[in-house]
């Protein structure tokens, strides 16, 4: 961590709340779920398989394709949020073409 500056910016950018992965995955459950109450384990599902398929993109030896400097415990409850307003709008969205 250079400055805390830097941190915030990771943090709420592509390798934190607007995390791709993250993202599609919150979508994807999000356009699945029937209940409202289901965002949120979708939102919880989001943030920890993103942080899951990270771990292991980088176990694997790959090189990192968004570098961060905050670890997988900063990184989660941006990547959760992020999660739940994909998992949110598409819900909402796929709910209202469905009525």
């Amino acid at each position: 961590m250079t400055t805390l500056n830097d941190t915030w910016i990771s943090l709420l950018t592509f390798s934190g709340m607007l995390s791709p992965i993250a993202l599609l995955i919150g979508f994807y459950l999000g356009r699945k779920a029937d209940a409202g109450a289901k965002i949120w384990i979708a939102a919880f599902a989001a943030a920890a398989l993103s942080l899951i398929a990270e771990t292991a993109w980088m176990f694997v030896g790959l090189p990192n394709p968004i570098p961060h400097d905050p670890g997988a415990l900063a990184m989660f409850p941006f990547r959760f949020v992020g999660g739940a307003i994909a998992a949110f709008v598409a819900y909402r969205f796929f709910r209202a073409r469905s009525a």
